[in-house]
Formats: structure tokens, sequence, C-alpha cells
């Protein structure tokens, strides 16, 4: 009987108690809730229409926020309850893995990686760090010790990176095939050079003029997806009223009252 907003239901499946720092448990950035149930709901529908398709006959179903973000919550959910203890808030970096997380460089610039395994940890420490003897330090391998270690560890990667420019460290990065990434503001993401390579932007018409508006992220080989003007205000009231029943004197009558 409780009203559900997302930030109640990332609230409530135990997103916030998992993200954000030690001290400040946060709610995502963007509303996880919503988009979950959403995204499920438009794969019920598929699944439905799919199985009309098998069987001719139709079929219902449910999603709720709750459940929806509750199965993104697997992980962590399993995590407390068999391993007796839920994952540490620790701000954008790994609560198991480290390095794994954002590191500032000499520009003051923050960059992303990610260590996953020994042999990226040799990689990292040969061409990255340029100190090969890391690698077989036992303080640092393997990746427990590294984490029962990483303040230490965390000391020795910022004495590196902070003498190098934040192009530097990607470089040598990409070079030991380490995965990385840049800490982009949502207007460098939306100038990436990714979404400029694979062509995902249209114009689309709206009352305010042209903008840029994103395609859809599933493609299909031959299918152009369709990029409609955004309509104004009230624009197809008369076609949807109609298609609804209305007569021509009840949607004359709200037109005169103003009804759009």
């Amino acid at each position: 009987d409780k009203k559900a907003y997302d930030l109640l239901i990332q609230c409530e499946t135990g997103v916030v108690a998992v993200s954000g720092t030690p001290e400040t448990p946060s709610k995502t950035g963007i509303s996880v809730a919503d988009i979950a149930g959403g995204m499920y709901a438009y794969t019920g529908i598929l699944t439905a229409l799919y199985q009309r398709e098998k069987t001719g006959q139709g079929s219902a179903f449910e999603v709720t926020l709750f459940e929806a973000l509750g199965e993104w919550m697997g992980y962590p959910g399993y995590y407390a309850n068999y391993g007796g203890m839920a994952p540490s808030r620790t701000g954008a970096s790994h609560a198991t893995i480290f390095p794994y997380g954002p590191f500032t460089c000499g520009d003051g610039k923050t960059v992303f990686f990610g260590i996953q395994n020994e042999r990226e940890w040799d990689n990292f420490c040969r061409i990255v760090l340029q100190r090969a003897e890391l690698g077989s330090d036992p303080r640092f391998r393997p990746n427990p010790a590294r984490i029962a270690n990483q303040i230490e560890l965390a000391t020795i990667i910022d004495g590196v990176l902070k003498s190098l420019t934040s192009q530097q460290v990607l470089q040598r990065l990409d070079e030991a095939q380490i995965a990385n990434a840049r800490l982009n503001s949502p207007q460098e993401f939306w100038q990436h050079p990714q979404l400029a390579a694979r062509n995902r932007k249209r114009n689309v018409a709206t009352p305010s003029g042209p903008i840029e508006a994103l395609l859809p992220p599933v493609t299909l080989r031959g299918v152009e997806a369709r990029m409609d003007a955004i309509p104004s205000v009230g624009q197809h009231s008369l076609h949807i009223l109609a298609e609804l029943g209305y007569t021509e004197t009840e949607i004359n009558a709200l037109q005169r009252s103003n009804v759009t």
C-alpha cells in the first residue's frame, strides 16, 4: 500500500546501502528503478507478442519496480546472504579488487583502470609503473595481498601517476592492454568520439527548433530507427480523441474549453 518512487525503491532494495562512500550512502545519478521497471516491461511485452505469434493466445504479465531493481541487486544480495557480509561502499573504487577505480594524474585529471589478473598486474608494473620488480613483490601478489596492502600500494601508484599527464597514463595503460577510461562529464559524453564513429545521432525537429537525438541502443542490420519530430502540445489530440470514439461535437466542445 506504500507509494513507490525511484529513490524509495533504491533504498528498499539496498542500492543506496551499497552505493556511495563509506561515510555517505548515495542514490545513483540516474533513475535506475524507473529504468529497470521500464526495461522489464519492454521485455515482457516482447515475450508476450512472441508467445502470441507462436500460440495465437494473448497473455498478461506484471512488473514491479521493487522486483525489477531487485534483479539488478543479485550480486550484492547473494554476496551478503551467503558470504556473511554486504559489499563495502567504496565510492568509485572496487570493493574486492585493487587497483580498480579512480586515480589522479599529474595534470589533475582522473583516469579509471582495473587490474583483473596477475598477467595484467605484471604488465601494469612493467609498462605503466615501469617498476617490474613490484610484479613479484609478495606484498602485492596476488590480489588479496594487494587488498591487504592497498594503502601502501596506492602511495606507490600515486607517486608514479602524479609525474605523468592523464594522456600519458592512458597511453601506457593501452600499451599494457589494461582496461581504462576517462572520467567524462555529461557534456564530454555527448561529444564522445565513439558516438561520432558509430553515427549515433540524428537531427530531430521540435517546436523549439532542431536538436540532436541519440539513436535507440539496439541496432538492427538494414533497419533505420524511426526518429519522428517531437510534437507540439495537443498536436495529435484530434486524431487520438477520434480513435477513442469521441464524436466531432464532443471534440469541438473540448476544444472550446481549451482541453488539449
